[in-house]
């Protein structure tokens, strides 16, 4: 396995009452995901956007390629899922508010379950997210094992 740097595709997301936290830790970790491309849905795409612009532009640097999807109620999330099985996102951060019932649940069940299927490093929370993002494989090529779903595909009903 190669271990040297490279670029990661990291998912960003946060429901309306963790926004505020997102960006706080977004704002902390600036430098860190300021060589990566992020992938974020609505809100929290232009509100990530917003402040790694404002930090970059503080400190000379280059931002970060930012891509941002739907709302998550308006398909983001399932987006953002489809994304996830084509093996096109590293990891996902996922500041999720679990007091508050979404009307898209169903959706973030489901992005949850993707991020496991496929076995990408997921932060629910910002004591897991700070964990992810200061490990020594956040700056390495890091591959995960996917295990092998087929025997579930083929069984019959």
């Amino acid at each position: 396995m190669d271990l040297k740097k490279r670029k990661k595709v990291i998912a960003i997301v946060a429901h309306d009452n963790r926004k505020a936290d997102m960006v706080e830790w977004v704002g902390y970790n600036w430098k860190e995901l300021a060589p990566h491309q992020l992938v974020c849905t609505g809100t929290t795409g232009r509100l990530v956007e917003e402040e790694l612009l404002r930090r970059c532009e503080l400190n000379d640097d280059m931002p970060p390629e930012i891509i941002r999807l739907k709302s998550g109620p308006l398909g983001g999330d399932q987006q953002l899922g489809a994304m996830i099985s084509e093996q096109k996102i590293d990891m996902l951060i996922f500041f999720w508010d679990p007091m508050q019932p979404q009307p898209h649940d169903v959706d973030v069940k489901a992005l949850l379950r993707i991020s496991a299927l496929y076995n990408i490093p997921t932060a629910t929370n910002r004591s897991t997210a700070d964990f992810i993002i200061s490990s020594p494989l956040f700056h390495k090529n890091y591959q995960p094992i996917l295990k092998d779903y087929s025997g579930y595909i083929q069984r019959e009903v």
